[in-house]
């Protein structure tokens, strides 16, 4: 039976793939650092390793017998820098894999990944890329685009105030793509042992929609008006700050923002049928932030 280990797999995608892995009948390995939370995951046949993933010596005794491996870094904020961070679960899921001879990598990277500097975390997905693109093993990085649960955080100003933000153009069009979708393609070559190579592979979504579309769908199924509000720079700030992130950090986020909000940047990537994915807006919202609503 195949054992996948599944980095941060109480999170959105992670726990999504660990379910699908499971139900084609493959043994996941279930990395956390809570054994409760690994535990109330509930996934049949699967086993929870507890390691920090920025730890390479515990990533590696997590990892033992794995024959795929699905990463990706964590959003922790709580750092001197982001860099850094992504620099230490890198190197643990390099070490992982040339100790324990794994054979497929799913990584989950960033549209735009490697096509320029001081982008904030794309760049730090692109140079994840390089050092993963640098093993023997096989290496498929997903690049996905804005992910649609990004709206749950937001469900309480959509319910009470009819709002929504981000620090973005209302016009800016930008390929929102479900995160199950995501699971649903690092799953499909999780499993599938016949690709071999380095690939990059998009994830767009099935469209591009504005913030200014995003707002007359939603009031068109909740039937309410729902409005968007971009933030400004000096909003953006002054809530990182109130969340007592380090200055680094609040640095490499707003780096984020406008690396996302250029409409000459990451999101003008050229669409193609195989970043094409299937959860429309309308079905995420139906199945996921409605029913908060």
């Amino acid at each position: 039976m195949k054992k996948i280990a599944i980095a941060a797999a109480t999170g959105n995608i992670g726990s999504s793939v660990a379910r699908q892995t499971a139900s084609h009948g493959a043994t996941p390995l279930l990395l956390g650092q809570n054994l409760k939370r690994l535990d109330d995951l509930n996934i049949s046949g699967g086993f929870s390793m507890v390691a920090d993933i920025s730890n390479t010596e515990q990533v590696i005794a997590a990892t033992e017998g794995a024959e795929a491996l699905f990463w990706l870094v964590p959003p922790v904020l709580n750092k001197p820098g982001l860099n850094e961070w992504y620099q230490k679960v890198t190197d643990a899921g390099v070490a992982a894999v040339n100790q324990n001879k794994i054979k497929r990598v799913v990584l989950v990277s960033s549209l735009g990944a490697t096509t320029s500097p001081n982008l904030g975390t794309v760049s730090y997905c692109g140079e994840m890329e390089v050092a993963f693109d640098k093993l023997d093993a096989n290496v498929l990085a997903l690049r996905p685009g804005y992910f649609m649960e990004n709206f749950i955080l937001q469900a309480k100003d959509i319910l009470e105030k009819g709002t929504f933000t981000f620090p973005y153009d209302s016009e800016h069009d930008i390929p929102f793509v479900s995160t199950d979708d995501i699971a649903e393609v690092a799953t499909r070559y999780l499993l599938d042992e016949t690709w071999a190579g380095h690939w990059k592979l998009n994830l767009m979504g099935p469209e591009n929609i504005t913030l200014t579309q995003a707002a007359s769908r939603l009031s068109a199924r909740i039937a309410k008006p729902v409005k968007y509000v971009k933030q400004s720079g000096e909003e953006v700030k002054a809530q990182l700050n109130s969340w007592g992130l380090s200055a680094r950090v609040q640095q490499e986020l707003m780096d984020l923002f406008f690396a996302l909000g250029d409409p000459n940047g990451a999101y003008a990537t050229p669409r193609t049928i195989e970043a094409s994915t299937a959860t429309t807006f309308e079905q995420f919202l139906e199945r996921k932030l409605l029913p908060l609503l």
